[in-house]
């Protein structure tokens, strides 16, 4: 299995490389020691580790119905309405997720630029790709 840096960690996580040595200085991610003396993160662990604590966090929302993995909490950047549809724009983290919904939920739901909202993301195809260094 592949090991990390926390470096590489905390780009995957969305955090800091010091959240991620907190993590690992509190025992909740496991780590090793490579022949330099750097720490080093087993990929089994850390997604072990994410798929968790995705989960508590989907937890402490209280959304019921909804699985963790599919959930995007962000702010709302742009909202474009056109007669019947609208264009909503979200920034989660270092995601932007595009959603296009009717006018009447934009007005219903009070969505506009500056508002906290949550996606939740349903596709058929998901394409997976190594990542490139």
């Amino acid at each position: 299995m592949p090991s990390l840096t926390p470096g590489q960690v905390a780009d995957l996580a969305g955090v800091s490389t010091d959240t991620v040595r907190r993590w690992a200085d509190d025992g909740r991610l496991p780590t090793t020691r490579d022949a330099k003396g750097h720490r080093a993160i087993d990929g089994a662990d850390l997604a072990r580790f994410l798929v968790d604590r995705a989960a508590a966090a989907a937890a402490a929302d209280g959304a019921p119905g909804l699985s963790a993995r599919n959930r995007f909490r962000g702010i709302v950047t742009r909202v474009v309405t056109d007669g019947v549809a609208a264009t909503v724009e979200l920034q989660a983290g270092p995601h932007r997720i595009v959603s296009l919904i009717t006018a009447e939920a934009v007005d219903e739901l009070g969505l506009a630029p500056g508002v906290v909202a949550d996606a939740a993301v349903k596709a058929t195809d998901v394409l997976v790709d190594l990542a490139r260094p």
